[in-house]
């Protein structure tokens, strides 16, 4: 492999491990979000939090795709790029474990959300004028 593809190889791989954590942080703040949303603030306050959702909606969809898309070299080269000797067999238990905590960050990332757009596509029905 050329230092180049390496390095681009490298990034892929970072950013698959920062897409992950970023879902399941944009879901986070989202509910967060809604759960403080003050109902009876000011008409302003219900139609930012759909902005927000909406911009975080399409962070949210990047970072899936990044994780779908950025897994698949990480899958092909993950011997020749990330395997250590060191750590030998060991480290599939390792990776057995880091799996299934990024999986479930994944899937909690989005029943957060989905639990979120719920509640928006309530607020926009009921409470909001047309956007």
């Amino acid at each position: 492999m050329s230092e180049s593809a390496a390095i681009l190889l490298m990034m892929n791989n970072y950013l698959h491990d920062v897409a992950t954590a970023l879902l399941i942080a944009a879901g986070w703040v989202m509910w967060l979000l809604w759960r403080n949303l003050k109902h009876d603030a000011a008409p302003a306050a219900p139609l930012y939090f759909i902005r927000l959702y909406r911009g975080m909606t399409r962070l949210a969809g990047w970072s899936l795709a990044w994780i779908i898309l950025g897994g698949i070299p990480r899958v092909i080269f993950y011997a020749e790029f990330e395997w250590s000797e060191m750590a030998g067999r060991g480290q599939v238990a390792a990776l057995i474990v880091k799996h299934i905590l990024a999986f479930s960050l994944v899937f909690a990332g989005a029943a957060l959300w989905i639990k979120v757009r719920k509640k928006v596509l309530d607020l926009e029905k009921h409470q909001l004028p047309t956007i």
